[in-house]
């Protein structure tokens, strides 16, 4: 099989076509949408194929046959109706007041309305207009109107960090979604895309017939790569690649069916022959990593958090949930569904090895004063580490806490939470990339953290001390509880860790470590 250009960055389904890059067929889905109804909401992460997605819907509707050559709508599709269609997208750009907010629509109705050759009356205000737009178009074509809407939710996004701004630009967009429900008798089909789930109460103000695929598993893969589109599009990239290590760093994604990889990881892989943080690296998520550290989140929780499906969609501006937000965003994952009767929890986690090391690695730079410090320890960090040196860790935790400041203690409330030294601890070992189980579950109870090595295993307690003085707690709970029997079958040597923290001395006061017999 002949190698094809990367689509790297292209969001144009024509532009894909026509200049014979490789493409995942997500026509199937496309099809299957259509018979089964009519308005639809999906949310993903950004770079994950929506705007692709959106754009091959647009094709198709329009009738560009000679586009879809050899692909499954190609037989499945009437392609002797074409349907008007306006389409919608914040995607680029920021709007940072309503103001800005309303020229931005105006815009796009205007741009819409010179497309499909109408014209609004004067004097509408922009519901009337994308109403009128809407019917007009009807009338213009002879075929009901298909309205397509890509990322939706952005100018509240970009605005996060001013609650006032988001409110205004939340009420602003829903001044425009409304218009959807009362012109349902003139629409053929709706597509809303976004990275978030705001409730339809403050979006859509009562569009009910909207259906949120997010979680559908006949939909998990409709954007993003799967196993098999990596070993069956994009095999003649994988020459020289090793196979597993591409998904460890970037497959994972669930919204409960099969798993997918992010289509921008892939492609910068294949392009580069690198394995780094190529999505991460693309958007720092500097109000997240603020929205933690204010709230004082225990980041070894992060990769073993429980939600509920109410709580996975309670987000909106005076409501962010820390599940969700990780969850919508795509710096946590379902990893699991675990169903009480009717109602479904869901256990979040890490997606890969890009998403745990790069993310920790932000967290550790909001949690330390000099985070560069701890990037040049990384190496160091490394080796000790997989060459089992409890004494050199000992002395490179005791020295990374002894080089904060005390006004850092006194000016940053982050430092005066409980879970504060554990946090640097683990976030500082998870940026490495390593194999690691925070709140790992035994018959016992959970261990704190678990840490696999290639030739071996180390179980690990953490706890803080009240005086200057170690206590041996953590040591004696590890072998009290039997916390290594969970990994003596596994074959490789087991170890116990426990550290004590101390916050009147701010560094390490304990700790003992131990082979397992």
């Amino acid at each position: 099989m002949a190698r094809r250009k990367l689509p790297i960055g292209i969001q144009t389904f024509a532009k894909i076509r026509e200049e014979g890059c490789y493409y995942v067929d997500k026509t199937p889905y496309a099809i299957r949408l259509i018979e089964q109804g009519t308005h639809y909401f999906l949310s993903r992460p950004r770079r994950f194929g929506k705007s692709l997605f959106l754009d091959t819907l647009a094709e198709l509707f329009a009738g560009n046959r000679p586009l879809f050559e050899g692909l499954y709508a190609e037989a499945h599709w009437d392609w002797s109706v074409r349907y008007p269609v306006i389409r919608i997208s914040f995607a680029a750009g920021r709007v940072q007041s309503r103001v800005e907010l309303e020229q931005r629509i105006w815009d796009t109705l205007r741009q819409n309305q010179e497309a499909l050759g109408v014209t609004c009356p004067p004097g509408l205000d922009i519901p009337g207009c994308f109403g009128e737009l809407i019917r007009r178009a009807e009338r213009q074509h002879g075929q009901r109107a298909v309205v397509l809407i890509d990322e939706y939710d952005k100018p509240i996004l970009d605005n996060l960090g001013d609650k006032a701004v988001a409110a205004a630009m939340r009420e602003g967009l829903r001044n425009l979604y409304s218009v959807l429900k009362d012109q349902d008798a003139h629409l053929r089909f709706v597509f809303l895309t976004g990275v978030s789930k705001f409730s339809k109460v403050s979006i859509f103000s009562g569009l009910n017939n909207l259906r949120d695929i997010t979680l559908s598993p006949e939909y998990s893969a409709i954007c993003g790569y799967t196993d098999e589109d990596i070993d069956t599009v994009f095999a003649p990239e994988l020459d020289g690649l090793d196979r597993d290590e591409i998904r460890r760093w970037y497959n994972g994604y669930g919204w409960l069916g099969e798993r997918v990889y992010n289509p921008f990881d892939v492609l910068l892989l294949f392009q580069e022959r690198l394995f780094r943080a190529w999505w991460f690296e693309t958007g720092t998520p500097t109000f997240l990593v603020e929205l933690l550290t204010k709230r004082h989140t225990f980041t070894p929780q992060l990769d073993a958090l429980i939600a509920s499906e109410q709580l996975l969609n309670a987000f909106d501006v005076e409501r962010i949930a820390t599940e969700a937000i990780l969850w919508q965003t795509g710096y946590l994952t379902i990893v699991a569904e675990e169903r009480l009767g009717r109602i479904s929890r869901y256990r979040l986690g890490y997606p890969n090895l890009e998403v745990q090391s790069a993310f920790n690695e932000a967290l550790l730079a909001a949690l330390l004063p000099q985070p560069e410090y701890a990037a040049q320890r990384a190496l160091p960090l490394y080796q000790q580490l997989t060459t089992l040196d409890f004494d050199g860790l000992k002395a490179h935790f005791e020295s990374l806490y002894a080089s904060i400041p005390l006004d850092w203690y006194r000016n940053n409330p982050i430092t005066q939470y409980e879970g504060y030294w554990a946090s640097v601890f683990y976030s500082h070992i998870a940026s490495l990339g390593l194999d690691l189980t925070p709140e790992d579950v035994t018959n016992q109870g959970r261990i704190d953290l678990t840490l696999k090595l290639d030739d071996a295993i180390v179980v690990i307690e953490f706890k803080r001390v009240a005086g200057k003085e170690p206590t041996g707690e953590a040591i004696t709970q590890l072998n009290a509880k039997g916390y290594a029997d969970k990994y003596r079958g596994d074959g490789r040597p087991v170890y116990l860790l426990g550290v004590e923290f101390s916050a009147e001395q701010r560094n390490v006061v304990g700790w003992d470590w131990c082979a397992v017999g």
